[in-house]
């Protein structure tokens, strides 16, 4: 479910010293029933190992595959424009002590882990387009549950990051986040299963 800002904006995330020049995008809520308050590194291996990356399927994975070949075909994802050449990292401006908490190691997928706390961690990927944060956090609910939260933070890169920013805003909100929702919460449902392996 779609949350306002102030949402993530509001809580004392550790991702808010390192960002400040970073725009929050997108809040997202993912419901975990009967999840408790150190639940959540449990929930992320859930979601890891069931509905990570490359999991996709139907018009997000279409959407996907659409993504990655213009990525491939106008240079997008070139090495020379990610973490390091183009962008420095996140983790540069944090503590040791926090970054230690993570392997600076690529994947799944194009995101770096920066840091993996009891009740949060946060990704990044940076591109030709846009430098990017994915934060989750775990939040109690008023029922007295836990829940996942998504923040997408966004560094635009240029009047090229504005547009793609712009372009596929429509997608994420209508096709991408209420299938990662389906997959998530169907993750965290199955979670015994998925963490046995």
């Amino acid at each position: 479910m779609k949350l306002p800002v102030t949402e993530h904006t509001g809580r004392p995330w550790r991702i808010h010293a390192y960002a400040p020049d970073f725009t929050t995008l997108d809040v997202w809520s993912f419901r975990m029933p009967g999840a408790g308050p150190d639940d959540f590194p449990i929930a992320v291996a859930a979601i890891a190992a069931g509905a990570g990356l490359g999991r996709e399927t139907g018009p997000t994975k279409f959407l996907f595959a659409v993504r990655w070949k213009l990525g491939a075909l106008l240079g997008w994802d070139d090495a020379r424009a990610g973490l390091g050449p183009r962008v420095r990292s996140l983790r540069d401006r944090m503590p040791e002590d926090l970054t230690a908490t993570a392997n600076p190691v690529p994947g799944p997928g194009p995101f770096v882990s920066l840091y993996e706390l009891p009740d949060e961690c946060a990704r990044e990927l940076a591109n030709k387009t846009v430098h990017a944060v994915a934060h989750l956090g775990w939040v109690r609910t008023p029922t007295g549950d836990h829940e996942l939260r998504m923040a997408v933070l966004v560094k635009p890169n240029g009047r090229l990051g504005r547009l793609y920013m712009a372009l596929i805003a429509p997608f994420r909100h209508l096709v991408v986040y209420p299938a990662m929702t389906r997959q998530w919460e169907a993750a965290w449902r199955d979670r015994e299963r998925l963490l046995k392996r």
